[in-house]
Order: C-alpha cells, then structure tokens, then sequence
C-alpha cells in the first residue's frame, strides 16, 4: 500500500470551533490520580477549577479566570477545559519563570494539533529547556459535574499525559 498523494485529516471533534462543552469540560480529577501527583509534587493551588471538583484549598473557577491571574511562586494543578487547551498551555509557559512547578493533565491524543507541535514539541524533554511529558497507564477516570464519584463509563476514549514544568 503506497501512502503517495495520502492527506492526513483530524476529525472535526478535535478541530472543530464547537466552544466550551461544560458537560465534558468541567470533570473532576480522579481523586486517587490526583492523590498520588499531590504526594510527589505537594500543589499549592489548582489554576481550573469548580467549588465541587477543586483538588487544592486554594483555586482559580471560571469566574476567577486562571488565565489572567498570577501563578507565580505556586505549585500548580491543572486539569484544563479539553475543549480549549491552546491558551492554558500558553500561559503555563509564561507563567514558568522562577521558583514554580506546573502539572498539566492533558489528553495524549492531541499531539498532531497546532497547540502541540508550537508549544510542547519543540521544547519536551529538555529540547530546547522546559517541559516534560509523561504518559500515564491505561485511561484516567473523571469525576462528572455534579456526582459525588466515579460513575461507570467514567474513562475518556484516549489516554492522558502530564505536561510537567520545573522539578519533579
């Protein structure tokens, strides 16, 4: 099978204009996932949250806008609206400046979308100095907004990775 004249295209899902889908956007982080990043990297503050799926005592919501506030001298969380990486990724990088550590939970299928190959691929694991990725096992379960736990069918359809920036 040759591949000669073969044009690559992403599915309108993953580059469509839809808007944010609250539904989707606003599920929590496992709790046991985010137990087990919180032992390694102690956060300090979650940069997209809600008042029912905060990780961090202190937290930035919609209304707040993680986006125009400071992270600065913070550890970070991050589980950003998956409908709109592009600019939590963009912040994350100029927020990166001194004593900071930020850990973004991302979908691991997006790396052929302009937000990747511009943000992450030209500097991950130490190219060019920044960020790390780490891909986790298996699909993380998410907490839907307004459930007490992880319901069944809780798993994305893609596996997830953590975009790292500082220490370890």
């Amino acid at each position: 099978m040759s591949l000669v004249g073969f044009k690559a295209q992403n599915h309108p899902q993953q580059t469509g204009r839809r808007g944010p889908n609250p539904a989707v956007d606003d599920r929590g982080t496992d709790p046991a996932l985010f137990a087990k990043l919180n032992e390694r990297f102690q956060f300090t503050l979650d940069v997209a949250a809600s008042a029912e799926n905060a990780k961090c005592d202190r937290y930035f919501t919609i209304a707040d806008d993680g986006l125009r506030q400071s992270w600065a001298g913070e550890t970070v969380w991050c589980n950003p609206p998956f409908s709109n990486i592009e600019p939590w990724v963009e912040k994350a990088w100029n927020e990166y400046f001194g004593d900071i550590v930020i850990v973004m939970l991302l979908p691991a299928n997006r790396t052929e979308q302009g937000w990747w190959q511009e943000w992450v691929e030209p500097h991950r694991d130490g190219t060019n100095g920044g960020v790390r990725v780490e891909f986790l096992p298996g699909r993380p379960r998410f907490v839907a907004p307004g459930a007490d736990g992880i319901g069944p069918n809780e798993r994305p359809p893609f596996g997830c990775c953590l975009l790292i920036w500082g220490r370890s």
